[in-house]
């Protein structure tokens, strides 16, 4: 089996139970352990303490030197490839549950290095397994697939890893010799330079300038300085300078920034050489078997249905009244609100939201809200952002810095849809196919948004809230469906470069990213020179190549399944529901294109993705209908 299985992938999704317990304020302290126990993380249902972490650690590693012992014996029978699936198995139960008890604490409080170290030791160990299997794949594949069918139809116990053995072969014409595949797996560390190269530039080495803004006040333009200005800062004039200073530390240094991209397009490049794909694209979407159409339809479906997108940059720059309207203008809120959203009070409203699914999924929300597995409030040296993360056997922790507002109270619903998805994969799918890909993972956290929105429009008679509602729900399709497309438009047109060998640099990027933001804002916007470097700040580019276009199918197929499960007669409604939890509970069973056409999804087709254009028209245009009320 190639590396990509084994050991199993440890997603973190992003981008939650119920306590009957008196409403909670969010708390004064950023000191962790003033904060109640109710609201942070418990860590001990993975391992007791560090002493136990360690004797596993040291039980994982012998397991690890054990498996090699296997190779040459995969021909011998049925038994043999159930032997050493087996041994995966349980060597990727232990690494998860090793690397996720340093990687969930360290997130906490980031500043703590022994956990760091911890944390390296487990990483560097999981790499020299991934050379020292090299050698399970190429042997796997001698034996014929007939034989290998036969042997799997004959032995029940199989049965379970049919998918993961016969996926291996649908790849096969792209699967080296062992020589081959050992020599790719001691590249794969290499590879990873530029990525880095990149986080040390952008992150160790970067210096953002200070600026004087009106009224005198200085403030250094870090990136979430920056963010939270143009958020909270109406004086044009600032968010301007702020922008000016915050993308021109990043021009500084553009050629730099373009030579290591230029390295990881190279390093993407020489991979699907070596495996044999005609290109980055073909070699990037074949291990989940996604056509490449999806990704073009994707692309093209929104490059002619900017006109939505165009509109509300205009309607943006009426509300507001301003003579240019600027992209440093897009994140400032149209009207103020002082509402806050309690923690507890918001944990039962997004579990009531999702009352349509049915007793079951409620009953195991609540439970998963209750679990101990819920990290709620920023505290000092905890990471930023909010995510999932699922231990197989244990269950999904989730991780936000919680603040009071309406972004958070969507973040919440966001994560435990990724976290419902997590409890019903793993009560339905064994450790193997336990993982959904990330091609299906934005489903259910999206599905719980759309819930959360209609019942937050349903309760609300207020213009300006229900206007703020329609704006986060448009913003939430600028953000994850236009705004990511392009990107992925932008990492298709530099991948090309590459394998036309054609020349990569600041100048040839720039003006790739001046193209896509002509032809996607047209008029709507004034253009920026210094907008042209964006692409240089932009982590999923040097990260995660070709992972963006994910969000936008994921919302897509969420707009589809949400639209199928409420409209139309209650049996139409009743049988769509069941094939959406029906696809939350087959984890990673099967390719996640075939999973989505089960619940009633085809990306193949232009209409679903246009569903997305016509939802951002009709938003736009209720949003119009509330601005009217308000002013």
């Amino acid at each position: 089996m190639k590396t990509s299985h084994l050991p199993r992938r440890v997603l973190a999704a992003a981008c939650l139970g119920f306590t009957a317990a008196a409403i909670f304020a969010k708390p004064t302290t950023r000191d962790r352990a003033q904060i109640p126990v109710q609201y942070k993380s418990d860590f001990s249902q993975i391992f007791p303490g560090w002493d136990a972490w360690e004797a596993a650690l040291k039980d994982m590693e012998a397991k690890m030197d054990a498996f090699p012992k296997l190779q040459g014996t995969l021909a011998q029978g049925p038994e043999a490839v159930l032997k050493a699936y087996r041994a995966f198995d349980e060597i990727g139960m232990m690494q998860d549950k090793v690397y996720l008890y340093t990687a969930l604490q360290r997130d906490v409080d980031l500043r703590n290095q022994d956990i760091g170290g911890k944390f390296q030791r487990v990483g560097a160990i999981g790499a020299k397994f991934g050379t020292a299997t090299a050698w399970f794949t190429p042997e796997l594949l001698k034996i014929p697939q007939a034989t290998m069918e036969q042997w799997i139809a004959e032995t029940p116990a199989l049965a379970p890893y049919r998918f993961t053995i016969l996926d291996d072969y649908r790849q096969q014409a792209h699967v080296l010799d062992e020589k081959g595949e050992r020599l790719l797996s001691l590249a794969a560390r290499f590879s990873q330079t530029p990525t880095e190269t990149f986080q040390e530039l952008s992150t160790s080495d970067i210096k953002f300038p200070e600026i004087t803004l009106a009224g005198e006040k200085k403030v250094t333009v870090t990136p979430g300085a920056y963010q939270a200005l143009l958020a909270t800062d109406y004086d044009q004039g600032d968010r301007a300078k702020a922008f000016k200073a915050h993308l021109g530390t990043y021009a500084a240094t553009a050629n730099t920034y373009a030579a290591i991209y230029n390295g990881l397009l190279q390093s993407d490049w020489f991979r699907a050489q070596a495996r044999n794909y005609p290109t980055t694209l073909d070699a990037a979407l074949d291990n989940n078997d996604i056509p490449p159409a999806v990704f073009t339809t994707l692309v093209d479906t929104v490059r002619a249905g900017t006109a939505p997108l165009q509109r509300y940059m205009k309607l943006r720059k009426r509300l507001l009244g301003l003579e240019t309207y600027h992209l440093y203008d897009g994140q400032i809120p149209i009207f103020k609100s002082d509402k806050a959203y309690p923690y507890d009070e918001s944990r039962d409203l997004v579990i009531s939201s999702v009352a349509p699914l049915g007793e079951d999924y409620v009953a195991r929300y609540k439970k998963q809200m209750a679990s101990g597995r819920v990290d709620v409030y920023e505290t000092d040296g905890k990471r930023s952002g909010a995510y999932n993360w699922g231990v197989y056997g244990v269950g999904p922790y989730l991780l936000l810095n919680y603040t009071d507002t309406l972004n958070d109270v969507f973040t919440l619903a966001h994560e435990a849809g990724h976290a419902m998805h997590t409890v019903l994969s793993y009560a339905n799918q064994p450790y193997n196919t336990a993982e959904p890909t990330i091609f299906v993972a934005e489903v259910a956290s999206t599905t719980n948004e759309r819930f959360l929105l209609r019942k937050l429009l349903e309760t609300t008679t207020d213009a300006k809230e229900r206007f703020l509602l329609l704006q986060h729900a448009v913003d939430e399709i600028v953000g994850t469906f236009y705004t990511q497309v392009m990107f992925a438009d932008y990492e298709f047109q530099a991948h090309r470069l590459a394998e036309q060998g054609q020349p990569i640099t600041a100048e040839v990027l720039n003006g790739i990213y001046t193209k896509l933001l002509q032809d996607y804002y047209g008029d709507a916007i004034t253009m920026d020179d210094l907008y042209k470097y964006t692409w240089a700040r932009i982590p999923h580019f040097f990260n995660s190549p070709y992972y963006v276009y994910q969000y936008a199918t994921c919302f897509a197929s969420s707009a589809k399944l949400f639209k199928d499960m409420n409209t139309g007669d209650e049996a139409s409604r009743a049988a769509a529901t069941e094939r959406y939890l029906t696809l939350l509970k087959s984890g990673g069973n099967d390719y996640p294109m075939t999973q989505l056409q089960k619940a009633g999804v085809d990306l193949t087709k232009r209409e679903t993705v246009q569903a997305v254009v016509d939802q951002m028209s009709e938003l736009v245009s209720q949003m119009e209908a509330e601005a009217a009320k308000i002013q």
